[in-house]
């Protein structure tokens, strides 16, 4: 029986330095039967020479030069153009591991899911290694399990690219994604894809390698994509999930919002005191479903509304104290 065909869409942009890495672990796959369709999305460094140099070198990648997109619009055009039954994601600054694709076609397979995924691992320019999570957990997730472990993000993270996903799964999707979403736009496309799947199947390990490349402290400066497009997906979701999910995405919005709070209490200057206080008042809102959250969160949205000063003195020695440690 012929293999089915898997294609691996890599948005690229400005990556011409890893990109080479990228490709030569995606083609060194045990399983054979790929297309790997690079996008360039506009790139104006040598991207598009490595793209050119690679795709005569190996007749499964399918190069495609656009205008800059953004990556959700180069990561839909890559599907559009795929030929294959299952669509797989990869970044242009990442790798795998060369069993990945075969081992999460073959949990797709075994168990009769849309969506197979696993974990990942953060890789750190000073070469430390961080792992989200490597349990070895298996676990069948039916529809709504799926969904919730997507939005608990406790054993399975937002990201597309640790995923394998059926295609039929992709169809309309581009008419549904919000394209000025920069920052957490993985997690709006994988619920309007989960909310077509009717199974997944995860298996908690981490072949895929997520590379930081930069470790400064301007690199981990908050901006405002950082902090409202998350707050925003969470909105879009809430207003079109069925009532099961109602209380689920307010707990991942309230988490969302204490999240981007403290981000914003990392730089208390002038320049970000108006955001401080807009995702204060998004708290503020959160109030009335206090019940729905954990005792430490429910503390949490007290005190940013009616005493936050409290948190800027706790949260600022609780910070210092971490960055002092990562120094050592």
């Amino acid at each position: 029986m012929e293999q089915a065909k898997i294609s691996v869409v890599v948005p690229a942009y400005n990556t011409a330095q890893w990109l080479p890495r990228c490709l030569d672990s995606i083609l060194a796959q045990t399983y054979e039967n790929l297309e790997v369709i690079v996008v360039d999305d506009g790139s104006v460094d040598d991207t598009p020479r490595v793209l050119r140099e690679y795709a005569h070198r190996d007749s499964r990648i399918v190069p495609i030069i656009q205008k800059n997109g953004g990556e959700t619009a180069a990561r839909l055009r890559g599907v559009a153009e795929a030929t294959g039954e299952w669509i797989g994601f990869v970044d242009s600054d990442d790798e795998i591991e060369p069993e990945m694709y075969e081992r999460l076609l073959g949990n797709a397979l075994k168990y009769n899911a849309d969506i197979s995924n696993c974990g990942h691992q953060m890789v750190y320019a000073d070469g430390e290694r961080v792992y989200y999570y490597n349990t070895g957990l298996l676990k069948e997730q039916e529809h709504f399990t799926a969904l919730r472990d997507l939005l608990e993000e406790k054993i399975m993270e937002p990201g597309v690219c640790n995923k394998l996903y059926k295609r039929r799964l992709f169809e309309g999707v581009e008419k549904q994604m919000d394209y000025s979403i920069k920052n957490n736009c993985d997690l709006l496309l994988n619920y309007y894809l989960f909310t077509k799947s009717q199974k997944a199947v995860l298996e908690d390990v981490c072949p895929y390698h997520y590379r930081i490349l930069q470790t400064s402290v301007s690199n981990r400066k908050s901006n405002l994509n950082r902090i409202y497009d998350p707050i925003q997906v969470k909105k879009i979701i809430l207003g079109i999930c069925p009532e099961e999910l109602k209380e689920d995405v307010r707990r991942a919005m309230v988490e969302t919002c204490l999240f981007s709070y403290a981000q914003l209490t990392r730089d208390m200057s002038g320049e970000y005191h108006i955001h401080r206080e807009n995702v204060r008042n998004e708290i503020k809102a959160q109030k009335p479903y206090r019940k729905l959250l954990p005792l430490r969160s429910v503390l949490l949205v007290y005190i940013i509304s009616d005493a936050p000063w409290i948190f800027h003195l706790v949260y600022g020695v609780y910070y210092r104290f971490k960055k002092k440690k990562q120094l050592f």
